[in-house]
Order: C-alpha cells, then structure tokens, then sequence
C-alpha cells in the first residue's frame, strides 16, 4: 500500500462511505474504494422491483472498473491495454447512468450518490484521457 493521506471514514445516516481528502493517485486502490463505497451505499436499500435490477446494474458497472483496470496493467499488449482503458471508460459512464437512475428511484440516496456520481465522472475523465494518449 501507498502512503496516502484520506480522512478517516465519515459517517452517514446509514451508510459509511470513505471520504478522500486529497486525490488517490494509484486508480488501482482509488478505483476499489469506490466500489466498495458504492457497495456500502446500496446494501441500505430495501430492494423492491425497482430497485433490484438498478442496484444490480450499479454494482456490476461500478466493480468492472477496477477490475478492468487491473487487467489493463496485466494487458498482454499495448491494444489489449488500450481496450481495456476503453473497457474501464465505458463502465465509469454507465456508472454515472445507474447511480442517476438509482437517485430518482430512491431520492433518500440522492445526497450519498452526489459525490459518488461525481468520483464516477473523475474516473470517466481520467480514463478518457488515458485512451486518447495511448490511441495514436
């Protein structure tokens, strides 16, 4: 493990999500703390027909990226790496869609999913950047 400085976990009403003060640099960690913080952040929900399949959708979308990226830095090649980048890009946005979908479905949740959505839309950039320098 890195020597990161983050604030201690904060407390929410009914689900504990870490907080970052400063940017996690290692995406391999920053990336598993946000599934693990999406994960905390749904497993509150009572899940009924709405919710299910959105909860559902959310946690495979989000915990893709990580491993996704993982697989990127065991990529056999560099257009295997690149598809990979592609991979964790197109699953940070389809986050960005579900934890949205979830907030109207649930609009409790719409406070916690706020900065989630956001880390979601971090990760979307930093990864879009990455696939735009690796593709030429």
């Amino acid at each position: 493990m890195t020597n990161q400085i983050r604030n201690p976990k904060v407390k929410t009403a009914a689900v504990e999500v870490e907080a970052v003060a400063e940017p996690v640099f290692d995406l391999e960690e920053r990336t598993a703390l946000f599934g693990e913080n999406i994960i905390r952040l749904v497993k509150g929900l009572k899940t009924n027909a709405v919710t299910g399949p959105l909860v559902s959708q959310l946690v495979r979308a989000c915990t893709s990226i990580g491993a996704n990226y993982c697989e990127a830095n065991d990529a056999e090649s560099k257009k295997d790496f690149r598809h990979k980048m592609g991979l964790c890009r197109k699953e940070s946005h389809e986050t960005k869609y579900w934890l949205r979908m979830l907030a109207a479905a649930e609009p409790a949740i719409a406070e916690k999913a706020r900065p989630l959505w956001k880390e979601a839309k971090e990760l979307n950039l930093i990864f879009g950047a990455i696939c735009r320098r690796t593709s030429s």
